[in-house]
């Protein structure tokens, strides 16, 4: 079941962002950097929402705006991602600062409460995370 939920590159991408990069719409997603095209991005989208892996709103700026956030259900992917970051890590060339690597290493615990502060800021009309771009 979790590889069909998350079982493809771009699903982890997004999941990734909206959890450590604070992208939040369509357009943050597409112009991330890493090449997504359109469809495949309207269509994992829709497959993370299906899943209860996020969920969307329409923007309070912008009504003909969405906003994704993750759920309760994805940001506990959290520990998986911090996981496959450093394995990542380990393995290959990998764009994480070593700051953030070394903080998932000696601090795992803390940091992955950060990063579940900074999701739960998002419910309480924060901006969330304290990872503002920071590439992961």
């Amino acid at each position: 079941m979790a590889l069909e939920m998350l079982g493809d590159a771009w699903s982890l991408l997004i999941v990734r962002d909206l959890m450590f990069r604070e992208r939040r719409t369509f357009a943050d997603f597409l112009s991330g950097g890493e090449g997504i095209a359109s469809n495949i991005l309207a269509d994992r989208l829709a497959r993370l929402e299906d899943a209860g892996i996020l969920t969307k709103r329409r923007d309070r700026e912008d009504a003909r705006r969405f906003v994704y956030r993750l759920t309760r259900k994805g940001i506990d992917l959290a520990p998986v991602l911090v996981e496959l970051v450093q394995w990542s890590a380990r393995h290959e060339k990998t764009d994480a600062p070593p700051h953030i690597l070394r903080a998932m290493r000696q601090g795992r615990d803390r940091f992955l409460a950060e990063i579940r502060a900074a999701w739960n800021a998002t419910a309480n009309g924060g901006t969330g995370g304290t990872r503002r771009g920071e590439n992961l």
